[in-house]
């Protein structure tokens, strides 16, 4: 057995973000054994999912291992990165493959909004919490999100920890910002739950520059990255698909993908 990990990213037109993603998943690779270790991409960037897994097979793999670098479950996890493997994989029949989870609800990801928020200088102990999810129709990302937030109240001396999203589910962000403006008098930290900067995250700062005008309580902190904490949340999800435990991990096809998922 020859086994290969093909990381997949997600992909963005932004230099910056792309190039830190690039860092991110050739950082992964000094922290696994395996002697085949692909990067690719689900959109917008080289190599895609298609030519990153032709590679491990040229290099002899006989076992891929393949893990979405996403913070949560929706339509890149359940459908779009499962067709791209169902299609390519679908050529090469003797090699077995495993389809990795991603990062989703793990401690070592709350460590990191914890760190984000402590990285502000600003003392946290009984502050508000508001967590900016990117947002999706699909219920699991609202179940992580909300899941996430009652860890971290479990962790940190905060009062509360709002969970908020910019789009396709609610609350939305910019509804609890309007409460925030009559809400002065608390700290309150702004955390965006994206791993690359973009326009997601310039829109979130543009419009805490709009509340600070009226409740100079508000702190935006740093947005997720690849923090360290984050790294290790993901090499578990790598660790997992890798060992496959119980076969859980078996990619049989985008149906299966998406209720494992």
């Amino acid at each position: 057995m020859k086994q290969a990990i093909l990381y997949i990213g997600h992909g963005s037109r932004l230099k910056k973000a792309q190039k830190e993603a690039v860092a991110f998943l050739e950082g992964c690779k000094g922290n696994m054994s395996e002697p085949i270790q692909e990067v690719s991409f689900l959109e917008l960037a080289a190599p895609d999912i298609e030519t990153g897994f032709k590679t491990c097979v040229e290099k002899g793999a006989t076992h891929i291992a393949a893990v979405p670098l996403l913070l949560l479950t929706a339509a890149h996890a359940k459908k779009d990165i499962p067709e791209e493997l169902a299609d390519v994989s679908s050529r090469y029949p003797s090699i077995r493959v495993t389809y990795g989870k991603p990062i989703g609800v793990d401690q070592e990801v709350v460590k990191a909004v914890l760190t984000r928020i402590e990285e502000t200088g600003t003392p946290y102990e009984n502050a508000r919490v508001v967590l900016i999810g990117r947002g999706s129709p699909d219920p699991d990302v609202k179940r992580d999100v909300n899941e996430i937030c009652v860890r971290l109240k479990e962790l940190a001396p905060v009062e509360t920890v709002i969970p908020c999203f910019m789009t396709a589910c609610k609350p939305y962000y910019r509804d609890v910002f309007a409460e925030l403006e009559e809400a002065r008098g608390k700290t309150t930290f702004i955390v965006p739950y994206l791993l690359f900067t973009g326009m997601l995250m310039s829109e979130i700062e543009r419009e805490v520059e709009k509340l600070k005008e009226t409740n100079p309580d508000v702190v935006l902190t740093e947005y997720l990255g690849f923090h360290p904490h984050i790294q290790q949340a993901f090499l578990n999800r790598v660790e997992e698909a890798v060992l496959n435990e119980d076969s859980r991990f078996d990619f049989k096809g985008v149906s299966d993908a998406a209720s494992a998922h």
